[in-house]
């Protein structure tokens, strides 16, 4: 049972898989299974086809931003997002393609640009297409305009709605292709499931969380300028969640206000009724942490994530490499762990700028006394007394610690993005199967 549980995630993926690509070419099947009688040139159905798929992919970007559960929990929510960022480029890209084909295969529709002339149909093309690309050059270039995430999420979700609606709008309009109510109903179903997902992420979910707030119990001080709020739930059992997963919070606000923000769980997965995050001071919300006072209201979304050991019960052992904050996952997973007496062995190598640097320092030496588990500190600039190892974690380093056998052990990576890449392409070069190694990114918005 327990074997089969483990090999349903990838069936689950590929299912997810299979089932974006069906929905995203659902248009070129309604075209093969009821074309339209006049059949007209190639580069005018070929842009057409373009049109529809983009309108499909810009769709189902609701539901990758829902965070549904069972999407999420084959993939991670990280991964999810990075795709939802890199396929709205491809999604935008052939929906400006679309008219392009046209213009130049046929001049004479450039006509269709005049806002105040147009038939209607052109003109809801052409609020679509600004929104679009509206919404594109505000993703890609946020923090360089100066707009604030939580005015750039409603708008994100402004835009997106226009264009998915008048997209929509512009293809019933045109009425070629869908000229049969059937088809205007497949289509009109697609939007308003888009739709509805936006409402249960801007809606339905707040509402939820309204029903099971946590308050902060403490607010300890860590080495690193680190604090950990530790919450307790009130009225409910709280959440249970696999070490090593992340939940947002909103602090001090209503759920409703959408200003949250992804940190991972560093207490033990097995105890709901008071759940810690270790937040390091880094700018922004996270300066404010260390100033929030017992008894203030918090609400969580999650738990989420597929970076945690639990998924991985058959593994001879781990290997968990973390640099500076990314050492808060993985104090979930050593002491969740050591709780449930986990005689598996577990090797952590943890980077660091100086020795005062290292978070959960003394907690980690006594998780060293009740678990098998080999602690390798690298500082950059070590004390003079220092007798570990210094600098970077590269592929030397790695081959002196990791086990000899590399497929024996899961491999667990949390750090900036450039220790990440290195520490990567080191278990490469040190032939560590790729199955084998997860990573977790500090930032998803």
């Amino acid at each position: 049972m327990q074997r089969l549980l483990m090999r349903s995630p990838v069936a689950v993926a590929a299912f997810w898989i299979g089932a974006y690509i069906a929905i995203a070419l659902l248009p070129l099947l309604v075209l093969l299974l009821h074309a339209p009688p006049e059949a007209r040139n190639f580069w005018i159905e070929f842009s057409v086809a373009l049109g529809f798929i983009g309108l499909a992919m810009i769709a189902l970007q609701f539901a990758l931003t829902a965070r549904i559960n069972r999407i999420e929990a084959s993939y991670g929510v990280d991964i999810i997002l990075q795709f939802h960022r890199y396929i709205s480029l491809v999604a935008f890209s052939l929906i400006i393609i679309h008219p392009l084909i046209l213009f130049v295969t046929d001049p004479e529709t450039l006509q269709l640009l005049n806002f105040i002339e147009a038939p209607w149909r052109a003109r809801f093309a052409v609020v679509a297409t600004l929104a679009l690309i509206v919404l594109v050059v505000t993703s890609i270039w946020r923090k360089s305009l100066g707009i604030p995430y939580e005015p750039w999420r409603i708008l994100h979700g402004i835009l997106a709605v226009c264009a998915v609606v008048f997209g929509l709008a512009h293809a019933l309009g045109v009425n070629y292709y869908l000229n049969l109510f059937w088809k205007i109903v497949l289509w009109s179903a697609i939007a308003v499931i888009a739709l509805w997902l936006l409402i249960y992420v801007r809606l339905v979910k707040p509402w939820f969380m309204t029903k099971k707030p946590y308050l902060v119990e403490d607010v300890i001080p860590q080495r690193g300028d680190v604090w950990t709020l530790a919450l307790r739930p009130r009225g409910h059992e709280g959440m249970r969640f696999q070490p090593g997963q992340f939940a947002w919070i909103t602090l001090d606000i209503s759920p409703f206000r959408m200003r949250e923000h992804p940190f991972s769980m560093s207490s033990s997965g097995d105890h709901p009724e008071r759940l810690e995050f270790s937040i390091k001071t880094l700018g922004d919300f996270t300066n404010t942490i260390k100033d929030v006072k017992p008894g203030t209201k918090a609400f969580l979304d999650g738990p989420y994530g597929v970076f945690t050991t639990d998924r991985y019960w058959d593994a001879a052992g781990f290997v968990l490499i973390a640099g500076g904050i990314g050492i808060t996952p993985m104090m979930s997973m050593l002491v969740t762990a050591c709780e449930r007496k986990d005689d598996r062995p577990f090797l952590l190598i943890y980077a660091n700028k100086t020795w005062e640097d290292v978070t959960f320092r003394e907690e980690l030496d006594t998780l060293d006394e009740n678990l098998d588990l080999t602690i390798v500190h690298v500082l950059r600039q070590p004390p003079e007394d220092w007798s570990g190892e210094t600098g970077y974690v590269d592929k030397e380093l790695l081959e002196r610690y990791i086990p000899l056998h590399r497929g024996s052990r899961q491999y667990f990576i949390c750090a900036a993005p450039k220790m990440m890449d290195q520490v990567e392409a080191a278990l490469y070069d040190l032939d560590v199967p790729t199955t084998n190694v997860h990573m977790e990114h500090f930032n998803l918005v």
